[in-house]
């Protein structure tokens, strides 16, 4: 029986894929991230970068060696995935991309307990978070248009597949406000 790969945290999975690329050090890996608005779509913080590094390091998944930096900067550890790295990121995004995962948010529990608010409290913290819905939707849209469509067909999907799931929350959040109105309307 094959060995399981073990389970990958998203933010582990990102750095690997962004090593399955190319080799780099963690302040070029902090760029890409900031680059390509990875932190849009996965929770990957800054001050975790070397410590995710180091652990992947440990299993085996990466290796690093000690690059002179081309300006006058100190030298850095440049990180590059190993065999086994690639190994356990294939397995991951396969396991990613056939899997679906439930996505949690405080928004479900807070629907969850509308009950004990005033319908007008409700109404008036869904309509904010429908408007932070548009605002997010905006900053996605221009983060897409600022690429001028020169970057690659994977990315774009990223960003269609964020435009597509706020779509759908703005949707819902429109036919839930259109209910409370009406609700409130035969409450009155």
């Amino acid at each position: 029986m094959p060995e399981k790969t073990p389970a990958l945290t998203d933010a582990e999975l990102a750095l690997l894929s962004l090593l399955a690329e190319s080799p780099m050090h963690g302040y070029q890996i902090e760029q890409t991230i900031e680059e390509r608005g990875m932190r849009d779509w996965t929770q990957i913080g800054f001050s975790s970068i070397y410590y995710l590094l180091d652990k992947m390091k440990g299993k085996g998944w990466l290796t690093s060696n000690l690059a002179q930096d081309t300006g006058k900067g100190p030298a850095r550890h440049v990180y590059q995935i190993t065999p086994a790295g690639l190994e356990t990121w294939r397995t991951a995004v396969l396991d990613a991309l056939s899997n679906p995962h439930q996505a949690y948010s405080n928004f479900m529990i807070g629907l969850a307990n509308i009950i004990a608010l005033d319908a007008a409290e409700v109404y008036a913290a869904v309509s904010r978070h429908h408007a932070q819905l548009l605002e997010r939707r905006a900053h996605v849209q221009a983060k897409l248009d600022s690429y001028n469509n020169q970057i690659p067909w994977e990315v774009v999907q990223l960003f269609d597949l964020s435009l597509a799931q706020i779509d759908c929350q703005l949707d819902w959040t429109a036919g839930f406000l259109q209910q409370l109105e009406n609700r409130n309307k035969d409450l009155s």
